[in-house]
């Protein structure tokens, strides 16, 4: 797959705050999380990849240099802030029709691509109306509905949930689910509720401190809990422990229809099936345990209680 961004030494400063320290990963993917504690820089590096703030070290965003290609990049790219970003009295039609003429689309073509992105957010009922007056989940889409209105290949998202009761979350994340398929863009989710990224994502990016701690996939991060399986039952949990303890397997009950059980790679479904046919209990699912999106990040960040981080 195309890499979607390309890190190398990436640094920024603000005075004696070292915001990027060195980042580095290659991105690829479709719904990619970018993850990280509050102060990770997450949202540094997003202003970075567009071109809105220098930057040392090299980057690319789809084949380009945002240091060089600032405004190329802007023409590809969908950007949704985390802040409200609107001047008093706009509509959303203003808003967005001023965001897509920004993009260099003309005046009608820039109308009718706003009508249609308010429609595709679910706000064309309250288009005219001024931002000043919607619910914190209608700014959001709003906010939303500028960020596709130029049609953008690849699409920043700054904390799109944040402030969100949970329906309105639920609307949001699932417009999010939507998009590669219906707009045909990839999407850079930046976050720091774990719960999002688990829900959405496929890949994930994690920052700490200014740096890239992992990058890849979401089945690769939460790597299995040393070889522990859970072993789903429809009843008769007693008897299957005794059982597997026969064959040198020192189960444990987790329910009266689950157990957790350290197997060996190779043979483990055979003696459990084996050790529940002798002792009478119908096995109803096998699977091996991964790690909580919570126990990988802590882990990849190394820290037990990262500030900030909303793990549940």
């Amino acid at each position: 797959m195309t890499a979607l961004i390309e890190l190398e030494d990436v640094r920024r400063s603000f005075g004696t705050v070292r915001a990027l320290r060195g980042a580095t990963a290659t991105i690829t993917g479709r719904i990619v999380g970018l993850l990280g504690p509050n102060g990770a820089g997450k949202s540094t590096l997003i202003k970075c990849l567009l071109g809105l703030i220098a930057f040392e070290g090299k980057a690319t965003v789809l084949g380009m240099s945002p240091a060089r290609e600032g405004a190329a990049v802007r023409d590809r790219v969908g950007y949704m802030p985390e802040n409200d970003a609107y001047l008093p009295g706009m509509s959303a039609v203003e808003l967005c029709v001023y965001a897509a003429e920004l993009s260099g689309l003309p005046r009608t073509e820039a109308m009718q691509r706003a009508h249609a992105a308010l429609y595709y957010a679910g706000l064309e009922e309250k288009r005219y109306q001024p931002i000043d007056g919607y619910s914190t989940g209608q700014k959001q889409r709003v906010k939303l509905a500028a960020a596709l209105v130029h049609d953008p290949e690849l699409l920043f998202l700054d904390e799109p949930t944040n402030g969100l009761d949970p329906r309105s979350r639920e609307e949001m994340l699932q417009l999010i689910v939507e998009m590669p398929e219906r707009r045909g863009c990839s999407i850079v989710l930046s976050t720091h509720l774990l719960p999002d990224v688990d829900r959405v994502c496929d890949d994930v990016v994690i920052m700490h401190e200014g740096l890239v701690r992992f990058s890849g996939g979401i089945e690769a991060l939460r790597r299995s809990v040393g070889g522990v399986y859970r072993i789903e039952i429809k009843d008769g949990a007693e008897r299957l422990v005794a059982a597997l303890a026969t064959a040198g397997v020192q189960a444990t009950i987790v329910s009266p229809i689950a157990l957790a059980a350290p197997l060996p790679d190779q043979g483990g479904a055979r003696l459990v099936f084996t050790a529940a046919r002798d002792a009478g209990v119908q096995v109803r699912g096998l699977e091996l345990e991964k790690e909580s999106m919570e126990a990988a990040f802590l882990r990849v960040i190394g820290d037990r209680n990262p500030t900030g981080a909303v793990v549940a």
